[in-house]
């Protein structure tokens, strides 16, 4: 069965690309734009990985991985924060909320999918 990835992330670009990408090597996409959104879509859909942005409208991606992390059905959920932000707080931040790995934007593609198949296959 293909593995389930959930990207949140209020740049229609970079989830048009990630998508296509994830599709591309067999993973099943769902995507949210921002953190309400995704929030909801963690729950319906059930991914095995999310790809979170920090700077998110609604909920914050910190506070969402959180909730996330600290969730008893959503726990086991692996989570990558994508993001701009490059204060070393906000990776910190990230770390403390339960994320698995932060990648700064501009990404690359090799290094990401590296995280993702190591968390998920």
């Amino acid at each position: 069965m293909a593995k389930k990835v959930l990207i949140v992330e209020d740049e229609p670009l970079i989830v048009k690309v990630l998508a296509i990408r994830l599709e591309g090597l067999g993973y099943k996409v769902a995507t949210a734009m921002d953190g309400e959104e995704g929030l909801e879509a963690v729950k319906k859909e059930k991914p095995d990985l999310v790809i979170l942005d920090i700077g998110l409208p609604k909920l914050d991606g910190t506070t969402l991985c959180e909730l996330i992390k600290n969730g008893p059905d959503t726990k086991h959920i692996k989570v990558i924060m994508l993001t701009g932000k490059r204060l070393m707080g906000d990776m910190e931040n990230s770390f403390s909320a339960g994320a698995d790995f932060y990648v700064n934007k501009p990404y690359e593609w090799q290094r990401l999918l590296g995280h993702i198949k190591s968390l998920i296959g």
